[in-house]
């Protein structure tokens, strides 16, 4: 299988498996939300399962209507009802992927971490995964974690690299590179997540983490630019080369993903992983088309 290395592949590698993903989507009642669910009926590659508060079934009657043969509309007396009846309706089956409209994602994610009825494992480790595609890239860009975990533990670097491994797998990287993003190259105790960094190099090396390379410390330049590590004689086949870009903690991950997106024109997506289905939960400040790129890979995930 090819790698996809372009959202616009990604799209295409979704129409070619011939088969609607079925939606889950939580309050849809916004543009941007209406706007995914228009363009993805029009393009054939999903079905919709619109779960909205009472208040608003107006808006996805008129889903319905113009595709009652791949909508259906449920009904709940509140959004946080709606939230727990998407999430059963992702537990039970009936749907792959749960989505975000236009209802606060605290609100959702009490649905989704219900330790009864949600979706995650017990055990389990909720993380984001985003997907830039950059013009001055080769490829496309993963990186972790620019939503979820405030500062990763060992444990939880680890499962964000395995999460984020197994995506690249569905998208064709059959040996994806990772790397372990710091403001250096050098392992110093002051920052902790560098020592986590050493073992979860070791782990990989000794194949615990499947085929893959993991490299770092090092900056996100030297895991994008081959110029940058020769200039400091580092060489492995992550540098220059990443497909996935692991960040220390959340305030790094998150300006990452805002200065991609206002300054690098990049388009992006993004999803919940770690959960026993995909999850959308994109910004308020997310556009369409990001909102739809996010969809299409958390189809993709989900196969």
């Amino acid at each position: 299988m090819e790698p996809v290395r372009t959202l616009s592949q990604m799209v295409n590698r979704l129409r070619l498996s011939n088969k609607r993903c079925r939606v889950a989507v939580v309050c849809p009642n916004d543009p941007h939300t209406e706007y995914v669910i228009i363009r993805s009926l029009r393009e054939e590659i999903a079905e919709y399962l619109l779960v909205t508060d009472v208040d608003h079934v107006d808006i996805s009657n008129s889903l319905y209507a113009a595709s009652p043969d791949f909508v259906r509309v449920y009904t709940a007396p509140s959004p946080d009802d709606a939230a727990a009846l998407a999430v059963e309706l992702v537990r039970s089956g009936e749907a792959d992927v749960l989505m975000k409209g236009l209802i606060n994602t605290d609100n959702l994610l009490r649905a989704v971490l219900h330790k009864e009825r949600g979706l995650l494992p017990a055990g389990g480790v909720l993380s984001h995964v985003a997907v830039a595609q950059i013009p001055l890239y080769h490829k496309l860009l993963f990186f972790s974690d620019a939503a979820v975990i405030p500062k990763p533990t060992l444990d939880q670097f680890r499962a964000m690299i395995m999460n984020d491994i197994k995506i690249c797998n569905r998208l064709g990287m059959e040996e994806p590179r990772v790397a372990l993003i710091h403001c250096s190259e050098k392992v110093n105790a002051k920052f902790p997540h560098t020592i986590c960094y050493t073992e979860l190099k070791k782990e990989a090396s000794e194949g615990k983490m499947g085929k893959v390379y993991v490299d770092g410390p090092m900056d996100a330049k030297t895991a994008c630019d081959a110029h940058s590590g020769e200039i400091k004689g580092m060489s492995s086949p992550v540098i220059g080369n990443a497909d996935v870009m692991i960040f220390p903690n959340i305030e790094s991950g998150n300006t990452f993903y805002k200065t991609l997106s206002l300054f690098g024109d990049a388009n992006m997506a993004g999803m919940l992983t770690g959960t026993i289905a995909p999850v959308v939960v994109p910004s308020r400040s997310d556009s369409g088309n990001s909102k739809y790129y996010s969809l299409v890979l958390a189809c993709l995930a989900g196969k």
